[in-house]
């Protein structure tokens, strides 16, 4: 009975999300999986099935969030599996990004996942048992890319409010992961998913270096297989104690350690300022 779980999968029609969900209909899950558009998801994976509910959800909604995750309920009699995949990259240093622009960014990849945490826990934590995987990225964890700030502090928030889901969930016998990828050869740099500052400011030379770099160099050469990346999301679904953070393709783990270099090398300069304000 193991592969007929019920997976719920946010932004399934392209990237991690499009090849999770065909790796998990191919080995037999039962999988519910939203798009902005229904006819996205009939598209590109097929018609509703005995296995598979496409659903065309706005993340933002909390009450379209809730009526998904209702539907799929009634549909499958169950929900085990959520993946918070759904969200997109906003370049633009903090001074030329709009508050439009910014709020936008937060409002999917921020407030669209907690719509879905919000709503599919109480399901969860009736039938005491699940998985909730929150896709945040190796810019939620290392923030240092010049013109990714808000993107990247979308996917710090993600980290840190899955750490605090982890603890919230645990004696319910739900698990809370939060996903760092790294460079995934999807279509996320593509021109038409990734946007860009709607009034760049040309001074900041890093940041146009990065953008350029990111659209037209590191896309489509990306060292990591999203195939693969779902094969490991199921292999950690299995698993009785699966971990909170989940480090994803290769490269990350040099990212984690020049960090941790980073905050060690601070804290030692700067040590006798920090311990001196004890009463």
């Amino acid at each position: 009975m193991e592969t007929k779980r019920v997976w719920f999968v946010t932004g399934a029609s392209k990237g991690l999300g499009f090849e999770l969900v065909k790796k998990l209909l191919s080995e037999g899950f039962r999988v519910a999986a939203t798009s902005r558009t229904v006819d996205s998801l009939i598209s590109t994976i097929g018609e509703a099935s005995e296995n598979f509910l496409p659903l065309g959800v706005n993340i933002t909604d909390n009450n379209d969030i809730k009526s998904a995750i209702a539907k799929t309920v009634e549909y499958f009699g169950q929900i085990d599996v959520v993946v918070n995949n759904a969200g997109y990259g906003q370049i633009g240093t903090l001074e030329e990004l709009t508050d439009e622009e910014a709020r936008e960014n937060y409002a999917v990849n921020v407030f669209g996942t907690l719509n879905v945490i919000r709503n599919a826990m109480p399901y969860l934590r009736k039938q005491r048992s699940g998985n909730i995987f929150n896709i945040s990225s190796v810019g939620g964890y290392s923030g240092n890319f010049p013109g990714w700030g808000i993107y990247c502090s979308t996917k710090f928030a993600v980290a840190g409010f899955t750490e605090a889901l982890a603890e919230e969930v645990k004696d319910f016998g739900v698990h809370a992961t939060v996903v760092y990828p790294g460079y995934f050869r999807t279509d996320f740099l593509n021109k038409d998913s990734v946007k860009t500052p709607v009034n760049p400011i040309q001074a900041y030379e890093a940041a146009r270096n990065s953008e350029q770099a990111h659209l037209n160099e590191i896309n489509g050469n990306q060292p990591n297989d999203p195939v693969k990346a779902a094969d490991v999301l199921i292999q950690i679904s299995k698993e009785k104690n699966p971990p909170v953070h989940l480090l994803l393709g290769v490269g990350t783990v040099e990212f984690l350690n020049n960090k941790i270099d980073i905050l060690k090398k601070d804290a030692q300069k700067w040590e006798s300022l920090t311990v001196s304000t004890a009463i």
